[in-house]
C-alpha cells in the first residue's frame, strides 16, 4: 500500500509517519493496515517533481500541508488552497481516484483570512469528489495537542508545556476561555482507521471521535501540578483516555534534556534509608527501603493500612505475629527469587537483613502516610 503524506514534517505529519513506520517495520500489530507500506513524504522543501511521482499510483493521500502563521495574509490562500489545487490536479493527471484526506480546521466556519482559506480548500475537495467520484474525507480539527508540537507558535498547550517545563513565564489573558482539543495520538488513530475504511463520519465531514473540552485556566493548573509532582510525588490522574493522562505525556516531551531525572528525599539513619517514590490519590504510595546488614526494621502493626513487600536485592526474613498470639510466622525472601509478601492487618511485623550487604525492598502501602492518622502501632514481633 502506497501512502502519500503531505506536510509530513509538520506536527501531525511527524506523528503519523512515525506510527506508519512502526507498522511497516512490523513493530505495531494494533491496526488492520498491511505491513508492506510505502510511505511517500512530501513537505515544503521536497523536490516538487516528486509530487508527480508520488501521485502516480498512490493508494491513499493524507493532505496535512497548510499554512497557519504566514508573513502576510495572502499566503493563507496560497498555502491552504493553492497547494491543494496542485495536489488534486496532479491526481487527476494520473487518473488516480484513491481516497484523500484533507486536514482542515474548525476555523473554516469563521470569517477570517485563515478560515476563508481553509473553507476554500474544503470546497475544492468536495468538488473534486463530485467530479471524479473519489472518496474525500474532510476533517475539521479543533486544537490538536501532543508531543512534537512547536511551542510559542500557534498552540497554547505546546507553549504552556514548554515554558512551564523550562521555567519560563506564561501569559494567560482569560482563564475561563473554553478550549476544545484533540490529542495527536487520537488524530493519528482516526487517520489510520480511515485508511482501513472505518472513518468517523459527522454529516458531510469526518471527525476525531474523542474530544476534550476544558478551560485555559484548568489546562495551566494541570501543567503546574505536573511540575509540582516531582516535589509532592503525586501521580497525575492516569485514567485511561483522560485528558490529564494525555496532557502529562505531552508535558514530559518538553522537559529540558538535562532535567529528565530528579532527586528524592532519602530519610537516612544508621539502619539504612527509607524513601517515598510516588503517591497516588486512590492507590496508596510506593517506596523503597534499604536496610544495612543484620538490621531489623518495622516492629509495628496496622488496623486498616496494608502493605506489599518485594525484596529486589539481598536476603532477609519477614516475620509476623498476630497481636493476640504468640505464634511467629517467617517468610524468607531474596533478590534471587522475586516474590511479593502481603502484610495483613492485625499482624505486627518486621523485616530483617540476614546478609552482609544492603538489602533493598520495594514497598507498596494501601494509603499515603498521614502524620495526623498514621494507623501504625509499635509492638515487637519477638519479645
Amino acid at each position: 500500500m502506497k501512502i502519500l503524506v503531505t506536510g509530513a514534517k509538520g506536527f501531525v505529519g511527524k506523528n503519523l509517519v512515525a506510527t506508519l513506520n512502526t507498522i511497516k517495520e512490523g513493530k505495531n500489530k494494533t491496526t488492520n493496515l498491511p505491513q508492506d507500506l510505502e510511505i511517500c513524504e512530501f513537505d515544503i522543501d521536497t523536490d516538487k517533481s516528486l509530487l508527480d511521482e508520488y501521485c502516480n499510483g498512490c493508494d491513499f493521500v493524507v493532505n496535512l500541508a497548510g499554512v497557519n502563521r504566514p508573513q502576510n495574509t495572502e499566503e493563507f490562500m496560497e498555502g491552504n488552497f493553492g497547494f491543494a489545487s496542485t495536489l488534486l490536479e496532479t491526481l487527476k493527471k494520473h487518473n488516480n481516484t484513491c481516497p484523500v484526506i484533507l486536514s482542515s480546521s474548525t476555523q473554516a466556519a469563521l470569517d477570517n483570512p485563515y478560515g476563508q482559506s481553509k473553507k476554500a480548500g474544503e470546497d475544492l475537495f468536495f468538488q473534486y469528489a463530485k467530479d471524479t467520484g473519489a472518496k474525500v474525507l474532510v476533517y475539521r480539527y479543533p486544537n490538536v495537542f501532543g508531543k512534537w508540537c512547536r511551542p510559542n507558535y500557534n498552540s497554547a498547550v505546546a507553549t504552556f508545556c514548554n515554558n512551564i517545563a523550562n521555567d519560563l513565564p506564561i501569559q494567560v489573558n482569560d482563564r475561563n476561555h473554553p478550549m476544545t482539543l484533540v490529542y495527536v495520538d487520537d488524530v493519528v488513530e482516526e487517520i489510520i482507521n480511515a485508511m482501513c475504511g472505518n472513518e468517523t463520519r459527522d454529516g458531510d465531514f469526518c471527525k476525531v471521535p474523542v474530544e476534550h473540552k476544558i478551560t485555559l485556566g484548568e489546562i495551566v493548573d494541570l501543567i503546574y501540578s505536573f511540575k509540582e509532582s516531582r516535589e509532592n510525588k503525586q501521580v497525575p490522574d492516569m485514567t485511561e483516555g483522560s485528558f490529564s493522562k494525555k496532557l502529562y505525556s505531552t508535558y514530559l516531551s518538553y522537559l529540558p534534556k538535562d532535567k529528565f531525572s530528579y532527586p528524592l528525599k532519602m530519610n537516612v539513619d544508621d539502619r539504612g534509608s527509607f524513601t517515598e517514590i510516588l503517591r497516588t490519590v486512590n492507590n496508596g504510595q510506593f517506596s523503597v527501603n534499604i536496610s544495612k546488614p543484620h538490621i531489623t526494621k518495622g516492629q509495628h502493626w496496622h488496623h486498616t493500612k496494608n502493605e506489599k513487600f518485594l525484596v529486589v536485592a539481598g536476603n532477609g526474613v519477614i516475620r509476623f505475629r498476630k497481636i493476640d498470639s504468640d505464634e511467629v510466622i517467617e517468610y524468607f525472601v531474596s533478590g534471587e527469587k522475586l516474590e511479593v509478601v502481603d502484610i495483613p492487618t492485625g499482624y505486627t511485623h518486621n523485616i530483617e537483613n540476614l546478609g552482609d550487604t544492603d538489602m533493598v525492598t520495594f514497598m507498596w502501602c494501601s494509603e499515603c502516610f498521614d502524620p495526623e492518622k498514621p494507623d501504625t502501632y509499635f509492638l515487637k514481633v519477638e519479645e
